[in-house]
């Protein structure tokens, strides 16, 4: 791999770690960012080990970067307790740390111009997800500053930037080198299997989708929860 500009690093880094600490300042918890940095010591490992570099296995190597975050969302989900946990995150801490995609997006864009990645992986091609970035701290203005449309704006807003995120990581696993690749053979997604770039898939993508989930989910209690109030305060009206 050529030697990269010194600004790639300087930009990613900071905003993975950033990404991290705020996720876990969300939680109300100090242990999640140790286990973040953990996993990303674990993944950085690997990837400067050239773990990832080999493409040819089934299943791929490369979803032992990917798979462990989401089993364990999926797990979190599972227990009444964890459940509990995921409903105390701080709903604005959430909304504001998507800002995270736009650094993500130029990382992207400069990895492209190095021929690390494809242009379809950039806002040039087809990723729309810093769309999700730029928007955040309007969304966090009206939504929690100018109190408008609160539940329905947030909703909305955490459910099409989740999709621009699936839409993403899709093409961005699709373009990696490996068994199932479907776009771009002429100039592979190979930024994600090195060090430290790993951590895209392994840390910033499931902090993206794990904060979008648990506000989905946050937000939609309360609206039932509001909607359930306001209909059986109607209903004993009517009585």
């Amino acid at each position: 791999m050529e030697t990269l500009p010194l600004y790639i690093y300087g930009t990613f880094v900071p905003t993975v770690l950033a990404a991290a600490y705020f996720f876990s300042k969300a939680s109300h918890t100090r242990w999640l960012f140790y286990v973040l940095l953990g996993w990303m010591a674990l993944t950085a490992a690997l990837a400067w080990a050239g773990f990832f570099k080999v493409t040819d296995t089934l299943p791929p190597r490369f979803l032992v970067a990917v798979v462990p975050p989401l089993l364990g969302l999926i797990a979190a989900f599972c227990s009444p307790k964890a459940r509990a946990w995921l409903d105390a995150f701080d709903l604005k801490t959430l909304t504001l740390l998507q800002v995270m995609r736009i650094p993500v997006e130029l990382v992207l864009f400069w990895l492209f111009l190095h021929q690390l990645t494809p242009e379809l992986m950039t806002f040039q091609g087809r990723n729309l997800d810093i769309v999700s970035g730029i928007t955040a701290p309007l969304v966090y203005y009206l939504a929690f500053v100018r109190n408008k449309w609160r539940a329905k704006l947030l909703i909305g807003w955490n459910i099409i930037a989740l999709g621009l995120l699936i839409f993403t990581v899709s093409h961005g696993v699709l373009s990696a080198p490996s068994p199932f690749q479907q776009f771009a053979f002429e100039q592979p997604n190979v930024a994600v299997l090195l060090f430290p770039f790993i951590w895209l898939p392994a840390v910033v993508v499931p902090i993206a989708y794990s904060a979008h989930i648990i506000s989905i989910r946050q937000l939609w209690k309360a609206y039932s929860k509001n909607r359930k109030f306001i209909y059986n305060l109607g209903s004993v009206k009517q009585i």
